[in-house]
């Protein structure tokens, strides 16, 4: 059951964060967060981690380096709500993964 809610966590996300880019969606940060965290818990396993952390800091760091590149227009505009959106709902997730992580290190026992 918990795989289910995961992966439509994601999909639901995904969707979220396209969406704001082309509307405005009240409480959409909070939403993504929640669907951030959901994921963070339920879709990424112990083995998945070091994988899901470094594709989490290469997103929001390609996120930053398009940030400050010029784009052109209503295109580029939606593509920067879109791509923001996305991190946030990413970085919850990353977030959650990370705090795991750190649980898991700091309780081996040498």
């Amino acid at each position: 059951m918990d795989e289910v809610i995961g992966k439509w966590a994601f999909i639901i996300g995904l969707v979220v964060a396209i969406v704001v880019g082309f509307v405005e969606i009240p409480y959409a940060g909070l939403i993504l967060l929640v669907l951030g965290l959901i994921v963070g818990f339920l879709n990424i396993a112990a083995k998945e981690t070091t994988q899901y952390l470094v594709a989490a800091i290469a997103l929001m760091t390609g996120a930053v380096a398009l940030s400050v590149a010029p784009v052109a227009g209503v295109v580029g505009d939606v593509v920067a709500k879109i791509l923001s959106a996305f991190v946030a709902f990413i970085a919850a997730a990353a977030l959650v993964v990370a705090v795991k992580a750190v649980i898991e290190l700091s309780s081996k026992k040498k």
